[in-house]
């Protein structure tokens, strides 16, 4: 069967996470991707913990790709670089502004080559800007971008967030949808472009209704203590007697009203939004939660669909029956016969005619290298003194 994005290819030259996230989920839907590592490696690969002596970080988004090492800081490499891109479609890459211009390989020479090249350069702070060129990690790029002083409870300390929010949904799915939308653009012009994806843009978009709050109210949000982050009854985490938690989304007034019935607080049904009242309300619900354990709450609201849910543990996750029927989990058991079951997320996106499929093969640092070489026209001979040279590995 088809899949969406069969006949693209794509150079990846990027490592770690949000490059290499953003290549997996076009690889999980039909894209060819070929990996470019530096002559060491892509440093997930030395990173722990370990799986068979490698990283699982590299093992978690680099399924389905086919790998070759490559010196670029030669002619030769840059040479080799240059055949494998004028035959791709799309080019993702990491570095900060201004690394591929000292390489020689900037948008500009690229598509003098490969007119219809999509250059997708994927960096904490875009390619303009005082900070272009300054090294961030996901918790910097969440600091400056002001979710992780929002992040926590009320009178807390600044929480971290478990999800590299900043690198995958501001970096990694932003890079796809400008891919995916400069493709489009592409079939209709047959020209490339430059996509210059900025991961502290990306997280401020995702600032919508937080920003909306803030205009709304006049007034800065607070940490634990803004509309959807613990100010309200109604949109909260209450504590079971088993030291367990259910979390309640009863946004909706109907819901809410249900709640407040089943809990037998029914007089707060109509105080929902009465701001004076939310932490006396949230006080007296707090002490009713803690009388039951999570799973006589659970069972109480069996019947009712008013946004209540169990906070589950990772591993309850992977073994919830709605997890389970979308194949979210994927468990590879004695991964790489190292005692340990890597586990996978699944794929996001269903499509009734061109489905995604997890392929769960794992290139090693250079093991497509021959192949892909051979596949641009170079003979074995060449190939081997590339290798010698230290041009390729």
């Amino acid at each position: 069967m088809r899949s969406a994005l069969d006949g693209i290819k794509v150079l990846d030259l990027s490592g770690m996470l949000p490059g290499p996230f953003c290549t997996q989920l076009l690889a999980d839907y039909g894209a060819e991707i070929i990996k470019i590592e530096d002559l060491n490696g892509d440093r997930a690969r030395r990173m722990p913990p370990f799986m068979d002596e490698q990283g699982a970080l590299f093992y978690a988004v680099n399924r389905n790709k086919k790998c070759i090492g490559l010196n670029l800081h030669r002619p030769e490499g840059k040479a080799i670089f240059m055949k494998l891109m004028a035959s791709c479609d799309v080019l993702v890459e990491v570095f900060r502004p201004g690394v591929m211009e000292k390489l020689g390989l900037s948008y500009e020479e690229l598509k003098k080559v490969n007119p219809g090249i999509i250059y997708c350069a994927l960096s904490g702070f875009g390619s303009t800007g005082p900070f272009a060129k300054t090294a961030a990690h996901d918790l910097n790029i969440l600091s400056l971008a002001g979710v992780t002083g929002l992040t926590g409870y009320k009178e807390g300390f600044p929480g971290m967030s478990p999800i590299q929010l900043a690198g995958t949904a501001g970096g990694s799915l932003y890079a796809v949808i400008a891919i995916l939308m400069a493709l489009h653009n592409r079939t209709q012009t047959g020209q490339g472009q430059f996509c210059d994806v900025s991961m502290l843009d990306g997280v401020i978009s995702l600032l919508a209704y937080t920003l909306a709050e803030w205009s709304g109210k006049e007034a800065l949000p607070q940490r634990g203590d803004a509309f959807l982050t613990g100010a309200y009854a109604y949109y909260q985490i209450y504590e079971t007697s088993d030291q367990k938690y259910i979390s309640l989304g009863a946004i909706e007034t109907k819901f809410w009203q249900e709640f407040c019935a089943k809990i037998g607080k029914a007089e707060y049904a109509d105080s929902q939004w009465e701001m004076e009242l939310q932490q006396k309300m949230i006080n007296e619900i707090s002490a009713i939660i803690k009388t039951r354990t999570q799973a006589e709450w659970l069972d109480l609201f069996a019947e009712t669909n008013i946004c209540l849910t169990p906070v589950l543990s990772l591993a309850e996750m992977s073994e919830h029956p709605q997890v389970k029927s979308r194949d979210m989990i994927v468990k590879l058991e004695n991964f790489k016969y190292s005692g340990k079951n890597m586990i996978l997320g699944g794929l996001p996106i269903k499509f009734s005619d061109t489905p995604g499929e997890i392929k769960t093969s794992f290139p090693d640092a250079g093991e497509h290298t021959g192949e892909i070489l051979t596949a641009a026209g170079y003979s074995s001979e060449e190939i081997e003194l590339f290798k010698i040279s230290g041009i390729v590995c």
